[in-house]
Order: structure tokens, then C-alpha cells, then sequence
């Protein structure tokens, strides 16, 4: 199978390209060498390469940005899914496989958790809101025009070599800083959020597993089923280093609007392909705080 990756340079496409070639696929990756949002560029790219199957990863996939630069992440998010799916279908690709994102869902009722597949999206932040009209596209390509589209749904993935932009490798890496320095300060923001984690090479076997076995048309959550509060992730990794830290609120880390809870159901997911999480979490944080140490050394 000849696969194409969109984002292969990003921290979940070396990940997914490592996997793919394990199973014999041959990998194509593209990247800053094509720009999602000149549909040309994409339709000659996919016509060059032919692929069987398009994993969509490429994304402006920082939340917090996306409230400084709306119409941009837009762009890049919703526009340019849409070129990668019409290039799709114009070039007779087998399967797509459309890397969505949990922030899709945004604000729910208590009585909605967890959220499942059928759950309404209401998102909350413009990352969320350009991820769920780029899956209205990818729905609309499916049923409208047959191009077989399977919308992926993950919810937070951490892993070694995540930018420290993110939630976990930022606490993991001041853990690490602190364990050279002495210091026993880590800057978070708001550490009530309660967040269905999951490790990247766990995530990158569903979407493998997805693009073969996954139904057409049809979103999928992919997740552990289980939340942890951002505090509970902070003192993991305290208790990992076994140095004495305290965690400190730093207003410039809070968010307009957070989503307080974000859990999923991976029933769908298990019942179609057979996958499901197989590293615990204390493994990989352990392993993103590992790769910090050796990073800095």
C-alpha cells in the first residue's frame, strides 16, 4: 500500500510514518514542501504521487493560538482539508483518512460524558470550530460524492519529542530543567481540566487500523476512555522525578474559554477495527520526561 502523509514532519507524522513502513507500506510524507491551501499545488502533488491512501494530518494545531490567529487556522485547517479531499477524489484515491480532533466537541451537558461519536459538536475555541467544518466537509465528500473518508476524532496524544507548547511535555520538561537546577517552581495554567490522554504510538496503530477497517463516512473516537486532571498529570511526573516541586499558576498559560472536561468513548473504534490502548500512562510520561532528560543533555 502506498500511503501519503500530509503534516509528516509534525510530531504525530514521524510517529505514523515509522508504524506504516513496520507493516511494509510505502511512505510518502510531505510537508512545508506542499501548501495545503493552493489547491493546485495539492492536486498536482497527488497526481504526481498517486497514492492509496491520504492520511490528512496536516493542521494549525495549537488551540490556544488559534483565538490570536482565527482566520488563518481556518484556512489551513477547513480550506486546506477541503483541496486535500477534492485532490483526493480527482486522483482516485482509495481511502482518506481525516485527522480531526476531540475539540470538535467543545461544551457539553454532564449527562453527554463521555462523549461519543453521536454526540452534537458545539466547539468552543476557532481550532475546534475549523476541525469540525473540515469533518462537515469530509461528510460531505462521502455521502455526496463517494470518496471513502473516514473522520478520526483523537483526543490528547503526548509522547517523547512533543513540543513543550503543549500541556505534558511542558510540565515534563520543567521536571527535567528542575532536576538540574534545584528549582522547585512549574508554571501551569489552569490545572482543573480533566483530559482523555493517550500515547502517539498507540494512536498512530488506530489510524492504520482505521484506514483499513474503518467504515466509510463514519467519525471514530480514538482514546483511552479515561480523564485525568491536568493537576493529577503534574504531580505524576513530580512523583516520577522524586524531587520535591510544587506547581505555580501562570496567568499567561490560561485560555478564554477551556473545555472542562474532554473524555471520549472508544467503543466504536474497538468494535470496528479490534484496536485498542496498550501503553499506560505513567509509561509514557515516563518516557516523555526521559526524552527531556537526554534532550537537554
Amino acid at each position: 500500500m502506498k500511503a501519503l502523509v500530509t503534516g509528516a514532519h509534525g510530531f504525530v507524522g514521524p510517529y505514523l510514518t515509522e508504524h506504516l513502513l513496520s507493516h511494509g507500506d510505502e511512505v510518502v510524507g510531505v510537508d512545508q514542501d506542499m501548501d495545503i491551501t493552493d489547491a493546485e499545488s495539492v492536486r498536482s502533488r497527488l497526481s504526481d504521487e498517486l497514492p492509496d491512501v491520504v492520511y490528512h494530518l496536516a493542521a494549525a494545531s495549537h488551540v490556544g493560538d488559534s483565538w490570536s490567529a482565527p482566520v488563518q487556522v481556518m484556512r489551513v485547517n477547513t480550506e486546506g482539508t477541503l483541496n486535500v479531499l477534492l485532490a483526493a477524489k480527482e486522483t482516485g484515491v482509495d481511502r482518506v483518512v481525516l485527522i480531526g480532533s476531540a475539540e470538535e466537541y467543545g461544551h457539553v451537558t454532564a449527562d453527554r460524558i463521555p462523549f461519543t461519536e453521536d454526540t452534537p459538536l458545539l466547539p468552543v475555541s476557532p481550532y475546534g470550530a475549523s476541525k469540525a467544518a473540515a469533518e462537515m466537509f469530509g461528510s460531505f465528500l462521502a455521502r455526496g460524492r463517494d470518496l471513502p473518508v473516514v473522520m478520526v476524532r483523537p483526543f490528547n496524544h503526548i509522547g517523547p519529542g512533543q513540543s513543550d507548547r503543549l500541556v505534558a511535555s511542558s510540565l515534563a520538561k520543567q521536571v527535567a530543567e528542575n532536576e538540574r537546577s534545584g528549582s522547585e517552581e512549574l508554571l501551569a495554567g489552569d490545572l482543573s481540566p480533566k483530559r482523555d490522554l493517550s500515547d502517539v504510538r498507540d494512536v498512530v496503530r488506530a489510524y492504520r487500523l482505521l484506514a483499513e477497517r474503518g467504515v466509510p463516512g463514519e467519525a471514530y473516537n480514538v482514546c483511552s476512555g479515561t480523564a485525568i486532571a491536568i493537576r493529577e498529570l503534574a504531580d505524576t511526573l513530580i512523583a516520577l522525578s522524586g524531587k520535591p516541586m510544587r506547581v505555580v499558576l501562570d496567568p499567561e498559560r490560561l485560555r478564554p474559554v477551556d473545555v472542562p472536561v474532554l473524555v471520549g468513548d472508544n467503543s466504536k473504534i474497538m468494535r470496528d477495527t479490534g484496536w485498542k490502548p496498550e501503553i499506560p500512562l505513567e509509561q509514557t510520561l515516563r518516557d516523555v520526561l526521559d526524552w527531556w532528560r537526554a534532550h537537554l543533555d
